[in-house]
């Protein structure tokens, strides 16, 4: 894969838009991770919910890739996509068993929220993240990478076969990103932000 097929890169994995070629790939990663994910995530299983889940509006999926290989270590995707006053997205994302433990899945969702807050990706200000309180290596994840826990709603999404609770966790555009850097970004401190509130924009590596 050329370098220029990424949006953004990091020091092991760059992230690219999901397209439908990726489709016997991706569902081969979800079945062998099947236990990975029950009971949290159900991610499309055939190429019909692959698909679909492709084409839906006001959502971005991305694959998540190792740069030694190509090979789809995770897939993350931001849903309901709200432009406007809004400017928000829902992150959702999946490991892949052959990549978990590794801090592929960190280091890329790391580098789809910068790309998500740069003018030149989505221009979004705002990303949240529902994670069901159980949900202990998630919970991390996004605690992690300096989401913000906002509060808890009973009964808010439909996952293996019930209405689950789900804390919900957001992230600003302000607010410090820990965890992975673009591969060109050097590493100092994450400065907090400005007496106006605003913190300056993130050197991005983009390919777009």
């Amino acid at each position: 894969m050329g370098e220029t097929d990424y949006l953004i890169t990091g020091h092991r994995v760059g992230v690219r838009d999901l397209r439908a070629a990726d489709c016997r790939e991706y569902i081969a990663r979800v079945r062998e991770s099947a236990e990975l994910h029950h009971p949290w995530v159900s991610p499309p299983a055939t190429a019909e919910e692959f698909n679909a889940r492709l084409g839906t509006p006001g959502r971005r999926g991305y694959a998540v890739c190792e740069l030694a290989t190509g090979g789809i270590a995770a897939g993350v995707a931001i849903n309901n996509i709200v432009y406007g006053s809004f400017r928000c997205g829902a992150l959702g994302y999946s490991a892949f068993a052959h990549a978990a433990g590794r801090g592929l899945t960190r280091e890329g969702i790391g580098l789809v929220i910068r790309h998500a807050f740069d003018p030149g990706g989505l221009g979004l200000h705002r990303l949240e993240a529902n994670v069901q309180p159980a949900n202990d290596r998630s919970r991390r994840l996004v605690r992690g990478l300096g989401f913000r826990l906002e509060g808890l709603s009973p009964d808010f999404l439909f996952v293996d076969g019930a209405w689950r609770d789900h804390e919900r966790w957001a992230i600003t555009s302000e607010m410090p990103l820990a965890g992975a850097r673009p591969a060109d970004e050097p590493a100092v401190p994450a400065q907090p932000p400005s007496a106006s509130g605003s913190a300056s924009a993130n050197s991005l590596r983009q390919h777009r």
